[in-house]
């Protein structure tokens, strides 16, 4: 990544714990924004991480992160990812 500043993140969890994200990216799928987001932790040469998937709502100027607790929305939106990631292999 050359000179591009990483937005970090912090969330807190269901037992109060502070969790810190680095932003990978924003999608939109049927109009809402959902963001990507990987570990704050993982290290820079990894090559895998796991993902986290939060809804992206709006609460005046600033961005709150949800869970998404829906199982049909979640999977909507990972189908949406792989078929990203589809094309980007194509084009490979």
């Amino acid at each position: 990544m050359e000179n591009e500043e990483k937005q970090l993140i912090e969330t807190v969890d269901e037992e109060g714990n502070v969790i810190n994200f680095e932003l990978f990216d924003i999608i939109e799928v049927e109009g809402q924004e959902y963001a990507l987001l990987l570990p704050a932790d993982m290290e820079e040469d990894s090559e895998e991480g796991e993902i986290v998937l939060m809804r992206l709502t709006k609460d005046g100027e600033d961005y709150l992160f949800e869970t998404i607790e829906d199982d049909e929305e979640f999977n909507k939106v990972e189908e949406y990812i792989k078929t990203l990631e589809d094309e980007e292999d194509e084009e490979e």
